[in-house]
């Protein structure tokens, strides 16, 4: 988007970056306001697209009038987030929202190496949240249940599932980061997607 057309519709969105990990992000909230500015007929629908055992996945549809469209997906768990239903919805959001250029120039959304720590919104100090557990740590039995419940349901075995979080991550499936669990999560999601699509 050219800086002419942006400064013309009145939204500058490097006046909101915050810094996450050393790098400029743009909160989801930002994005929404950046995209209503630009397009305030524009269409964004979410739908709980699957809750179950504590795991909450989001779609998120986004529609410029006249113009292009984007999908995303969010998924969390109750295990990262006490308010995880929220995490998802927004983590949707904001990807849909930088699959159309809305913060995708300054959002780490599309980075999915094990050493990057999710953002879904405003940036925060996982330590310093009281209450909440951080997201450093192994994978919670929650996650590995819906981690093998998902891949019995794409038709794939205990070892092909051990295989795919040893190819992406590196590690065996029950020594997975918490992260990297939620990563594969969205992964199986995507691939179930896609066989549903065909």
């Amino acid at each position: 988007m050219s800086s002419e057309r942006t400064e013309r519709q009145g939204f500058d969105p490097s006046k909101f970056l915050t810094k996450v990990n050393g790098h400029d992000y743009l909160e989801v909230k930002w994005r929404l306001l950046w995209f209503r500015t630009d397009h305030p007929d524009g269409d964004i629908e979410t739908e709980l697209v699957e809750h179950r055992d504590g795991v909450a996945v989001f779609r998120a549809r986004i529609k410029v009038p006249g113009g292009g469209s984007a999908t995303g997906w969010g998924s969390e768990s109750v295990e990262d987030f006490a308010d995880y239903l929220e995490k998802a919805e927004t983590k949707a959001l904001g990807r849909a929202l930088a699959a159309l250029g809305y913060g995708t120039q300054f959002c780490p959304d599309f980075e999915f190496g094990a050493a990057e720590q999710r953002v879904v919104d405003s940036p925060v100090d996982p330590a310093c949240l009281s209450g909440r557990r951080t997201l450093t740590g192994r994978v919670t039995p929650r996650q590995l249940e819906y981690l093998r419940d998902m891949a019995r349901r794409l038709g794939m075995t205990e070892e092909e599932l051990e295989a795919q979080a040893r190819e992406q991550f590196g590690t065996a499936l029950e020594e997975l980061a918490r992260q990297d669990a939620s990563a594969l999560i969205e992964t199986l999601r995507q691939r179930r997607s896609a066989h549903e699509a065909a």
